[in-house]
């Protein structure tokens, strides 16, 4: 059954009216684009989506990469999705013309690699990870290093990847045990070894460029202590040509649940001589620099986790409006004729969840991106540190909100198919299980939750939670112009008023014992993440509110009646979910916290 990526209709919606990306083309950034080249730019990454990408997802998840003990070995098709990924520019599209690059707007660019990973999110891995390898050191590195590796990696010769985690240590970076010794040539001989690297290894490129968390002999103890590498695959010669192989060894290839086309491997740095590694930027500064990459990986964790909700929901209608079984309860003839299952009342309430869920977690993921954008492009200073205030404390809720619920979309989807959503026949359950990582990776829901609760809401005496209210209790003004909207906006503001109160009843349950104060943080996560997306459906429901004043197309007028009906769902139906969740919060219930070991 062929089912589109995206619906165009909802990608256009949140582009051009719950953004303003049009409006970008008046920052001399991108004063020589036009909407016309942005619409064509995605046109274009839809397109090699489903040729080069979509062609061979199940097939990708059905024969993963194998070790033959020399090189890795990926079915044909995921190299030529690299190659027509990076043949299209889009590996250099965000840079500037300068560079070489297409100079896009993040917007942009994040939706054209939407349409990528709604086709094959294990294979746009490769190309995700690069990019954001070839970020960081566009920002960090020293201009030799950007003129060995920069070029390569945006045009598709090297891939990137972020080589933290170690068999010992997964999100307590302050333990890592890979080590750099300098040599006296300006390099570094680099011992230890990394797990859970994806695109650690492959065969798609001529080069893997790692950059490598290590503590230089000697540092300072914790995070404090902290360095970048930059750690090839392959040396470069003195032409800047790929020269002898580096001591980088492929211990091994892990067997995931999902994303089974990327590969995740465990790396032995220094075997034999000690790996060479090149520092990035200043000695006990890695993990700030890192934290670049890693948080932009965040919300492209989040989008990925929203497309992929998405995918299940777009599927999952498709089917349901095409699959004829069973009556209406109140028709008793057996002998009529059968009824599409999107007329039964259970099915339309799962695809509701599906649509609240996966176009939640859109709405969520596109405003961040329009953050980011914002603090580099922004026209005054004043509004590019507003968006970057704002970005860094909704990055824990941007990247683990979609992961969680997104994956339930995925499950209700399952179950709309029955049986169906069941066997690797149909897409369902190869989507369940890909999406299931996006709660690990790049930090599980419990660390970001602690981050969000002991960091990210306190830091600055609330700064940024301030600017948050402001931002949603302007939209719940908004809100009260039109009737339809005045029930939503109220239960926004009380709910709001509500994550006031939990706040401060935390912190001061964090003064008393901040262990037992941090113990419900992930309640906490869950309920500022609830509250996040009920204001990104308000926004929504606002622009179809002021649609539906004016002419549109019967067509138009049911997408926003679709858009409307969805927020009052999801303000009448999730949002009252975090009443009890407040009320154990507030009330500092332990019950958790105090189970003992020996009791389990």
């Amino acid at each position: 059954m062929a089912h589109p990526l995206l619906n165009e209709r909802d990608t256009e919606f949140f582009l051009y009216e719950f953004l303003d990306t049009e409006a970008l083309l008046q920052r001399p950034r991108y004063s020589e684009h036009s909407r016309e080249i942005f619409d064509a730019t995605l046109k274009t990454a839809r397109t090699i989506a489903e040729k080069f990408f979509a062609n061979h997802n199940a097939k990708g998840d059905a024969n993963e990469p194998s070790f033959d003990g020399e090189k890795v070995l990926l079915i044909e098709e995921t190299k030529q999705s690299w190659d027509a990924f990076s043949e299209a520019g889009f590996l250099a599209a965000h840079c500037d013309f300068e560079e070489g690059g297409l100079q896009l707007p993040e917007i942009i660019m994040r939706t054209a690699l939407a349409y990528v990973s709604a086709a094959n999110i294990a294979s746009a891995s490769y190309p995700f990870l690069t990019i954001g390898a070839a970020n960081l050191l566009r920002s960090f590195g020293s201009e030799t290093l950007k003129g060995q590796f920069l070029p390569q990696m945006m045009d598709g010769r090297f891939a990137g990847t972020m080589a933290l985690t170690e068999p010992d240590q997964g999100s307590a970076l302050a333990d890592i045990r890979t080590s750099a010794e300098p040599t006296g040539d300006g390099s570094y001989r680099i011992r230890g070894q990394k797990m859970y690297i994806s695109g650690g290894d492959q065969s798609l490129t001529e080069n893997i460029v790692h950059l490598v968390l290590a503590k230089i002999k000697g540092a300072p103890t914790g995070v404090k202590g902290i360095s970048l590498f930059l750690v090839p695959k392959f040396l470069l010669d003195e032409h800047g040509q790929v020269g002898e192989r580096n001591d980088v060894k492929l211990a091994g290839l892990l067997h995931k649940m999902g994303y089974r086309n990327t590969t995740s491997t465990v790396l032995s740095f220094g075997e034999d001589q000690g790996a060479t590694g090149y520092l990035i930027g200043e000695p006990h500064q890695g993990l700030k620099y890192m934290f670049q990459m890693m948080n932009e990986a965040r919300i492209s964790v989040g989008a990925g986790a929203s497309v992929l909700g998405y995918q299940g929901y777009v599927y999952s209608l498709q089917y349901a409006r095409e699959r004829p079984q069973g009556r209406l309860p109140s028709n008793r003839d057996p002998a009529s004729k059968q009824i599409p299952i999107i007329q039964h009342a259970d099915v339309r309430r799962m695809l509701l969840m599906q649509k609240a869920y996966a176009e939640g977690g859109l709405g969520l993921s596109v405003y961040a991106t329009s953050l980011y954008e914002d603090q580099h492009s922004a026209p005054t200073e004043e509004q590019r540190q507003h968006a970057a205030t704002l970005l860094d404390l909704i990055t824990p809720v941007v990247k683990s909100w979609p992961s969680k619920y997104c994956l339930k979309a995925n499950e209700l989807a399952i179950q709309v198919l029955g049986g169906a959503g069941y066997i690797r026949e149909f897409p369902l359950e190869q989507l369940y299980r890909d999406n299931r990582l996006n709660a690990i990776h790049e930090g599980t829901e419990g660390i970001h939750a602690l981050d969000l609760l002991a960091r990210k809401v306190p830091s600055k005496n609330f700064q940024a939670y301030q600017l948050l209210q402001a931002e949603i209790r302007n939209t719940v003004m908004q809100a009260r112009d039109k009737e339809c909207l005045v029930a939503m906006a109220n239960a926004l503001e009380a709910a709001l008023e509500k994550l006031d109160e939990t706040g401060m009843a935390l912190f001061t349950q964090l003064q008393e014992n901040v262990d037992r104060g941090l113990s419900n943080a992930t309640l906490y996560l869950d309920v500022f993440g609830c509250i996040l997306v009920a204001w990104t459906w308000l926004r929504q429901a606002i622009i179809a509110a002021k649609a539906l004043d004016g002419t549109v197309s019967e067509e138009d007028a049911n997408f926003y009646r679709g858009k409307i009906h969805t927020a009052r769902f999801y303000h009448e139906w999730e949002l009252p979910n975090i009443q009890p969740w407040i009320a154990l919060l507030q009330s500092g219930n332990s019950l958790p916290f105090d189970m003992q070991e020996s009791w389990f």
